[in-house]
């Protein structure tokens, strides 16, 4: 959103296991609907028992145990309310997709995603397709690769 906002201001960008947002406007309904029902538990269940329910999504599942831990002390540091906030206004429900909108983005892209994560190593090869100059680069890792293997987050951001 900043780079499309801004261009002349980003020079480069890395995007990490992300999408370009939900086009179907019912699906992205729904996922608003379920944001908004993950923000109200957020505001209104113990963190710990949110976090853990949270992180036994399938989406995590692959994880080594100790990326798990840690994405666990991650989100204990975190504040519920604000978290809830988050998925509110910036979840991927509320924000527009951007997909149109990519081929304006003419600064170098890199999109990086971890091998078990396939569907965001999917959805970052749309993205790919659609950027002027942009590559995927698919590593050793899960959705949590910045935490599984931040080493391969370095060496995009180099």
């Amino acid at each position: 959103h900043i780079a499309l906002a801004a261009p002349e201001r980003v020079t480069r960008l890395v995007l990490v296991s992300c999408s370009a947002g939900i086009e179907d406007p019912h699906e992205r309904s729904a996922r608003r609907e379920t944001d908004g029902q993950l923000a109200r538990d957020l505001e209104q269940e113990p963190f710990d028992q949110f976090i853990e329910r949270w992180r036994t999504q399938p989406l995590f599942a692959s994880e080594p145990p100790a990326v798990s831990e840690l994405a666990r002390a991650d989100q204990r540091r975190n504040n519920p309310n604000a978290l809830a906030a988050v998925l509110r206004g910036l979840g991927a429900g509320a924000m527009e997709p951007l997909w149109e909108r990519l081929g304006e983005l003419s600064m170098p892209v890199t999109v990086i995603a971890g091998a078990r994560d396939t569907k965001y190593v999917a959805l970052g090869q749309q993205m790919v397709e659609r950027l002027a100059d942009a590559r995927l680069l698919v590593d050793e890792g899960g959705h949590g690769l910045v935490l599984e293997n931040p080493a391969a987050i370095a060496r995009a951001l180099a």
